[in-house]
């Protein structure tokens, strides 16, 4: 609905259209008319909304903060699953991907060649030399943060080192390139181009996305993109950033007894950090990590 000069912004400021979103909204028809890709009004967060997805972040941040400090060689995953339940729930969150479209635990492990969604299980013991990724989800009274760490353990190769090393590099690297009034593909070719030169290659078929008011929202985010294109970013605009970097090469497969599980077809390793980002006036606010 077109909204008139003296009407209430839609961001819930309160203030009149006229003197708080119009001059942004007329900016984003601008780069409409030029052909661009741009993010509708409900892709883009208001400042109440940014403040609940902040106090959810913080739970997010905590819980991953609490598997720091406890996870070690000879644990099962299925203990890191209890520790993000216990954490999560203690801070009065709920872990976002219990029973999401039926996965069945709080939080998803993926061991060294899993690429993704590895589901925690009292016999999957970490071992000197493994790295895993943990990726928290978390929801808090329907707000949500999404964020990933790799961990090493032990003696760990320095081959394999290196990929976790490259891997957060090239998220860090896709962070710096993300501005406001720039595109989602300037922060994939970031992302892409760091790890493609360092020998490695970035997953095709599963990226990141939207998040805040839904656990994934628009848009994808992939990093095989170009820069330029892909959709405007604009402040208040929020996505994560989390490239899965494989050693090998860039075909990956997915378990079909869980259904979940997702490996890469050399099995090679595989490493994946990620963040979640908010888009603001003056660059990029890591809201999660």
């Amino acid at each position: 609905m077109k909204l008139g000069r003296n009407d209430p912004c839609w961001c819930g400021s309160g203030k009149k259209y006229k003197t708080c979103h119009r001059a942004f909204d007329e900016k984003i028809e601008e780069y409409r008319l030029r052909g661009a890709k741009v993010p509708d009004h409900k892709l883009i967060k208001t400042p109440f909304q940014i403040e609940k997805i902040k106090e959810s972040a913080k739970i997010n941040v905590a819980v991953l903060d609490e598997v720091a400090e406890k996870i070690r060689i000879g644990m099962s995953t299925e203990e890191i699953d209890r520790i993000v339940y216990d954490t999560t729930t203690k801070m009065g969150g709920i872990p976002a991907p219990l029973h999401y479209q039926g996965y069945p635990k709080s939080v998803c492990t993926s061991l060294n060649d899993q690429v993704c969604h590895g589901i925690p299980a009292e016999d999957i013991i970490l071992k000197d030399g493994d790295i895993v990724n943990v990726d928290c989800s978390t929801n808090l009274n329907g707000y949500f943060s999404d964020s990933s760490r790799m961990f090493m353990l032990g003696d760990v190769e320095e081959k394999t080192r290196r990929l976790v090393e490259v891997t957060k590099e090239s998220m860090e690297k896709g962070l710096e390139a993300t501005k406001p009034w720039g595109f989602l593909g300037d922060m994939g070719q970031a992302v892409h181009d760091h790890a493609y030169a360092n020998g490695y290659t970035i997953v095709r078929e599963i990226g990141g996305h939207g998040v805040g008011l839904e656990f994934h929202e628009d848009p994808w985010v992939g990093y095989h993109s170009k820069a330029g294109t892909e959709m405007l970013l604009v402040p208040g605009v929020m996505f994560t950033i989390e490239p899965m970097v494989n050693m090998g090469k860039v075909e990956i497969y997915m378990d079909d007894k869980n259904g979940w599980t997702t490996y890469t077809q050399d099995g090679l390793p595989s490493a994946q950090w990620e963040i979640q980002v908010l888009v603001t006036e003056d660059g990029a606010e890591v809201i999660s990590w």
